[in-house]
Formats: structure tokens, C-alpha cells, sequence
């Protein structure tokens, strides 16, 4: 083991080299490794306290150095025409160090006040102690915009097409790049405002009609910034790789795995097979095996595919189209587990008994060859004996025994309680021309929840395997539902008859004995979207705080590396931890963990929001042809300015304006998240049964404006043209509380 540096050692090495002060870059360059790194960090932090480095995120520098990239601002000209320029991060002790901005001639023109980023370059000998060379001036890098274009005298205008915002921008005549009137294009600001009070915008992208069917994900995959396009380094990894072979794996591909995806799956990255454990020490047990595409063979650490993947950190679905995670030449090929093809893959062979406790499990890295490639449709017809069910001797030895094993972990399921939310799939269907043919909800079938458990399981075994090796890895995580929230699920639910058990520590068997009593009711489908509005959302974290909504200790993802980059990451912890080969979690993977955890997370969550408002629009344009027809819904959420409707045909949103619910006044109260007219007494609160007619569509924005025909069995309701004007009229005392227990007796 290498002798620990001395701090005038480690002084000098950060004096030298400002660009690799980090941790790691330490360690490395004095070959510090293993339990020696903790003695380094202590060094480190000693420095820290006594003034000589400043810690800055995960890097360490000389408080009495400027880093060599810094924000600057912009001084006066000297009597000689030079320009100087201040850091605005000095944390030194004594004056800042002078800085000379040496533009290049190529650079834009920088004048007194403006800030920039710039790297820095240390003299001696000068009368400066720097020369700055410029990177960006702050604040000078574009803001996108995203808007149909409207065609004026002077240029034109960019109207936005997202809900909820009426900010348009002007676009001067040589800012236009040609776009035609109506066209979706993509914009910059360049300055302030015009003459017409609007900030200005030029055109730099023309993205074609934004009624046209396939128009609507593009939208989307602009306005969330989600990345599409694969750079030319990424493409040529991609098409330089070739099939893994049996070098260093096990050979399975005489294990009769097969996959089973949706019908339209654009890729196969698990496969699943059960046979009888033959253990005598296990009557009734059952092996299952869950293989799952070798995805990290092929992304190294360190290579353009993984920097690309980490960046784009899941792939995206729409209805339409897929934003992969990874290109085609690995997602839809060498990590495709297709039918009768040798793919690379990354086994856990799991043992159970006939209650469907996990007795033992070992991972494997192998060789597979899918026996079949079945449709969630065609398993269940199997299993049922319908039309459309797979060859005979496939349902008899390899079908019967997955869901023979899957009945098993049925009964564990239920001992353990997971969340048992119901809340039916929207499914979008489209035609060879991108038009939505029909809004169904997808039928929830015996294979689905076969493929979900499996998955759970082998998720549960990767993360317990890499906690028992204590490798570092990336936990799925979902907290505790804050108290707050729990709470006013209790008001819902007594507001609807039923009841919450309280306790010090909520577990998911008190909900799902709530969602049970819902279920069947009128307020079935408001205590399944409550519950689930009172969870918090799951995230990934370097460290493990359990599974709230599947009532689990440690999960991880590991069965989804194709469209998933925190699968990629446990997949390399378990190379490293079995010592498969140095495809595995590098030093500076696991450096980063927390930062590739937020980012992730993050690019979750934005996919979600994209994915979300695309199926808005998709929606919004199917309903466009039906507008002025009435709809029955429930009310969904309440506001100040209106009432949100979740349709019950297609599951759409739409909201009802204020304006709408007549010409008296509205109290709204957000506690119990009703409105009271304050003539009639009528209450409107959330899982009310509604009519409503649908009086505005507009596929561009996804949104659906309503108009009240009839609530809750009050009868037809007038439609107003506003709430009476004036301020509101006064209430008695205790008016909130009459209201409560109004609501009450209704329910």
C-alpha cells in the first residue's frame, strides 16, 4: 500500500494540477487505494480547517488560487485600453488577484460590466497575476422557446403551445427563417422588448405542422428538452460492436427461457422460466430462473454510449414513437433477447418454497437463446386454453410451470401487502398515419402481474446480494407518505364513509383495508387516485431507505438495462462483486453515485411530464371532433380557479372554469378541497359524479375546457357568465365546519 502523503505533498500537487483536485484524482495520482482513502479523506479535511484548501463540491483547491475556470466580472478600460477584470468567487485573505482579459479576435465584443465565464492562465513576473481567456459570457446562452408561428407585417409572433401560459414572443422579418404561417417552430430570445411590449424571438428551428398526427410526441421530446439524437462517437461504438460470445460465461441456452412482452414491445430485455424444485428438502417449491440482457458488456464506463446513456438516463415512450436509451444496434439488437438468437445476459437462478418465500439465489453471468417470444396475450391464452394460444408442448413444459410458480408467490404477496392500488392503464391507439383510432384502458391479465412478480423478486435478490458483498450500488427508494398528506387522505376518506386506521407508523396493509372498502363503491376510483396523490414519488438513492409501496427492505433496480441507466449501474456492481471482469462498477462510478442518483431521478421525472402531456394531446385531438357533446366524469381536483374532470370514457382531464358553475359566489376551501356557493349551498368537492359538455379542444396544448351540465344528482345546472362580481357575502361562524359535515351526511 502506498505511503500516505504528507500535506505540504498534497499542497503542491493541487498547486499544480487545479484542473484534477478531487478526491479520486488525489488518491490516483499517490496511489492511495482501498481502506487507505478514509486515512486521505481525514488529511484532507484537516487542510480544510486549517485554511489551506477550500472544498468546493468534490473538489479541493487553494483558497489563495483562483480555479482555472472562473466567473468574472468585466472592469473599466486602464488608461492603456486593457481590459481587467474582478473574480466574483474571491475567497481568499488580502485583495483579489488583478486578472487580464485577453479576448481573441473571433470573441464577441466585452465590454465594463459583463460577466464571464473564462479560464484562467497564472503569470509571474507581471503586473497581473492572471490571464483570462473567455468560454461565455453569463447569461448570453439562449433560452428555447416553443410555439406555433403567426405571420404579421413586420415578421410575426410565436404563440406557446404549453398549457397554462399566454406569454408570446414578436419575431422581427429577418428572424422568421422562413417559417410559414401556422408552422411549429423552435425559438431564441435575443433582447429585450419590442415595440408591441413583447420580448423579442428569433425562428432557429422550423418543426412542421403541429396539427399533423406525429407532430405531437415531437412537440414534447422540444419543449422537455429530451435528447433524440444520438451523436456521431455514440452511433460508430454502437455499430463497432459485435455479439458477445461463450468466452467466460455459462452456457444457457438450453434453459428453455422465453420473454413475454406487450405486442407492440420495441425491445426484449428479460426472459423468465419455473420448473419444479426437485429438492425433497423443498415439497412443492419452485426454481425460478430471470434473465436479463448483458447490456453492460457492451457500455463500458467511460465510453461515448455510456455518456450518452447516462445522460439521457431512460428511454422515453409515446404512442408513437421511442426516445431509446440506448441506439437501435444494442436496444433493438445485440440486447434484445429475440427468439432463437445466442444473447449475453446476466441470470439469477432463485429458489422457492410452496409459499413463495425466497429460500436461496445465485447470479450468473451466461449465454442465453430465448425458446419463444410471447405477447402478454398469448400466455394468458395458454394458460386459458383460448384462441390464439402458443404450441401445446410450450403451454405443458415451459407456460404451466411460470404461472404454477407465479401462484406461489401469489400467497407471498399477500402476506407481505404491497400497495394494492387500481388504477386501469390508459391505452392510446393509433393508426399508419399517427390519428388516435380509440382510447381504451388495458386489460390487466394474470400474465402481467406473473412478469411483474418475477421482476420484483429478482430485483430484491440483486439488491440483497450487493448489500451481503458491500458493493455500492444505486437503491430504488420510496419513502414513507408524509404525514401532512396522510391526513387529508383520512379527511377523504370519512368525507366518503370510510375509514383510515392511525397509528405511529403507517403500513401499506392500513391502505389497502381503505382501498378495499372502496372498492365497488361510487368512490372507488377517488380513494385509488387519493391514496396514490398521498405517496410520496420514488426516486434513486446511493443509499437505502426501503420500499414503502411494495412493502419491501432493500430494492433495486436490475431488470431493465436497455431503458434504464440505474439497472446499467447495479448490473456493473454485480460484474464487480462477483469479479466477471472489468466491465464492472469503475472508482469513479462509484464516486459519482449520488450525482448519477439526482440526475436520473430527474430525467425520470421529466420523461414522465413528457410522456404525460403527449397523451394530453393525443387526447385533446381525439376529443376535437366531439366538441359541444356532454360527457359523465368525476371531479378530480379543485382549485380557486376552477374544477378538474377526469372523463370517464377516456380517462382525460379537462377543466371546469370558475365561470362555469353559475353567477353566484364560490368559497373555496383548500383543507377539505371543496367549493360552497355562497346562495345556493351548493357543495362541490373532489369524487363528485359530474356532466359536463366539452366546449374547447385544443390538441396543440392538450387542454380540455368544460362546462357544467348537471353535478352529483342536483339536477341540471344553468351556466352562468361569471361569478357574481363584488366581494364575497360574509359567513356565519363555523361556516367551514357546517360545510364538513354537510359533505358528511351526503356521503
Amino acid at each position: 500500500m502506498a505511503q500516505l502523503p504528507s500535506k505540504d505533498q498534497i499542497l503542491a500537487w493541487i498547486a499544480d494540477n487545479p484542473t484534477a483536485t478531487a478526491k479520486r484524482d488525489i488518491a490516483r495520482a499517490f496511489g492511495i487505494k482501498g481502506a487507505a482513502r478514509i486515512d486521505l479523506k481525514r488529511v484532507l479535511k484537516e487542510l480544510e480547517a486549517e485554511g489551506h484548501l477550500e472544498k468546493r463540491g468534490k473538489t479541493y483547491r487553494d483558497p489563495d488560487r483562483l480555479p482555472p475556470v472562473s466567473v468574472l466580472q468585466v472592469l473599466a478600460p486602464d488608461d492603456q485600453g486593457d481590459l481587467f477584470a474582478k473574480p466574483l468567487e474571491w475567497q481568499g485573505e488580502g485583495p483579489a488577484p488583478r486578472i487580464l482579459y485577453a479576448g481573441r479576435a473571433t470573441d464577441p465584443a466585452i465590454g465594463e460590466g459583463d460577466r464571464i465565464l473564462a479560464r484562467l492562465q497564472e503569470v509571474r513576473g507581471e503586473d497581473h497575476h492572471y490571464i483570462a481567456r473567455l468560454i461565455r459570457r453569463i447569461g448570453t446562452n439562449p433560452r428555447k422557446v416553443l410555439g406555433v408561428f403567426r405571420k404579421g407585417a413586420e415578421g410575426g409572433r410565436i404563440i406557446p403551445i404549453s398549457k397554462g401560459t399566454d406569454k408570446e414572443w414578436q419575431v422581427r422579418a429577418d428572424d422568421t427563417h422562413g417559417a410559414k404561417e401556422g408552422e411549429l417552430v423552435e425559438g431564441e430570445l435575443i433582447g429585450p422588448k419590442g415595440r408591441m411590449g413583447l420580448p423579442r424571438a428569433r425562428v432557429t428551428d422550423r418543426l412542421g405542422d403541429p396539427g399533423a398526427p406525429r407532430a405531437v410526441s415531437l412537440i414534447a421530446i422540444h419543449e422537455h428538452g429530451i435528447p433524440d439524437a444520438f451523436p456521431d462517437g455514440v452511433m460508430a461504438e454502437a455499430d463497432a460492436a459485435k455479439p458477445a460470445g461463450l468466452a467466460g460465461r455459462e452456457d444457457l441456452r438450453d434453459l428453455p427461457l422465453i420473454t413475454i412482452d406487450p405486442s407492440d414491445a420495441r425491445d426484449r430485455d428479460d426472459a423468465c422460466h419455473a420448473h419444479p424444485d426437485d429438492d425433497p428438502k423443498n415439497p412443492g417449491g419452485h426454481v425460478i430462473w430471470v434473465a436479463i440482457a448483458d447490456v453492460a458488456h457492451y457500455v463500458r464506463p467511460g465510453s461515448a454510449l455510456d455518456g450518452e446513456a447516462r445522460r439521457r438516463g431512460n428511454s422515453t415512450y409515446f404512442p408513437d414513437r421511442v426516445v431509446p436509451m440506448l441506439p437501435d444496434r444494442l436496444s433493438g439488437d445485440l440486447c434484445s433477447l429475440h427468439e432463437g438468437v445466442p444473447r449475453a445476459c446476466v441470470a439469477v437462478r432463485m429458489v422457492i418454497n410452496a409459499d413463495g418465500a425466497k429460500l436461496s439465489h445465485t447470479f450468473h453471468r451466461g449465454l442465453m437463446k430465448s425458446a419463444a417470444a410471447l405477447s402478454y396475450e398469448q400466455a394468458q391464452a395458454g394458460m386459458d386454453g383460448t384462441e390464439g394460444a402458443p404450441d401445446a408442448q410450450l403451454v405443458t413444459h415451459v407456460i404451466a410451470p411460470l404461472y404454477a410458480a407465479y401462484g406461489a408467490l401469489k400467497a407471498a404477496r399477500a402476506r407481505r401487502q404491497p400497495l394494492e392500488l387500481d388504477l386501469p392503464e390508459r391505452q392510446i391507439v393509433l393508426d399508419e398515419n399517427g390519428k388516435v383510432t380509440s382510447v381504451a384502458f388495458r386489460d390487466r391479465l394474470d400474465a402481467h402481474k406473473l412478469i411483474e412478480e418475477f421482476m420484483v423478486l429478482a430485483n430484491v435478490a440483486a439488491a440483497e446480494t450487493l448489500i451481503k458483498k458491500r458493493t455500492p450500488l444505486l437503491f430504488r427508494v420510496h419513502e414513507e407518505p408524509n404525514p401532512d398528506k396522510l391526513e387529508a387522505l383520512r379527511e377523504t376518506a370519512q368525507a366518503s364513509g370510510f375509514t383510515l386506521a392511525k397509528g405511529q407508523v403507517m403500513h401499506t396493509r392500513a391502505l389497502n383495508q381503505l382501498l378495499a372498502q372502496a372498492e365497488g363503491s361510487d368512490f372507488d376510483e377517488l380513494i385509488n387516485i387519493s391514496t396514490l396523490r398521498s405517496m410520496q414519488q420514488a426516486y434513486y438513492n446511493a443509499e437505502n431507505f426501503g420500499h414503502f409501496g411494495l412493502a419491501l427492505q432493500a430494492y433495486a433496480h436490475f431488470t431493465s438495462p436497455i431503458r434504464r441507466y440505474a439497472d446499467l449501474i447495479v448490473h456493473r456492481a454485480l460484474i464487480a462483486a462477483h469479479g466477471w471482469g472489468k466491465d464492472g462498477l469503475s472508482e469513479e462510478e462509484i464516486e459519482r453515485l449520488d450525482d448519477t442518483a439526482k440526475h436520473i431521478s430527474d430525467t425520470e421525472r421529466r420523461s414522465m411530464v413528457a410522456e404525460r402531456d403527449t397523451s394530453d394531446r393525443y387526447l385533446a385531438a381525439y376529443l376535437s371532433d366531439r366538441v359541444g357533446s356532454t360527457f359523465a366524469g368525476r371531479i378530480s381536483g379543485i382549485a380557486r380557479f376552477g374544477v378538474f374532470v377526469k372523463l370517464a370514457e377516456t380517462g382525460a382531464d379537462g377543466l371546469l372554469p370558475m365561470r362555469s358553475l353559475g353567477r353566484e359566489y364560490f368559497h373555496f376551501d383548500a383543507q377539505s378541497q371543496t367549493l360552497m356557493g355562497s346562495d345556493s349551498g351548493l357543495l362541490i368537492s373532489v369524487g363528485d359524479k359530474v356532466v359536463v359538455k366539452l366546449a374547447e379542444a385544443v390538441p396543440v396544448t392538450g387542454g380540455l375546457v368544460l362546462e357544467l351540465v348537471e353535478h352529483a344528482g342536483q339536477g341540471t345546472v344553468r351556466p352562468g357568465r361569471g361569478r357574481r362580481a363584488g366581494p364575497p357575502p360574509r359567513r356565519k361562524a363555523g361556516q367551514a365546519k357546517i360545510a364538513k359535515q354537510k359533505l358528511r351526511k351526503r356521503r
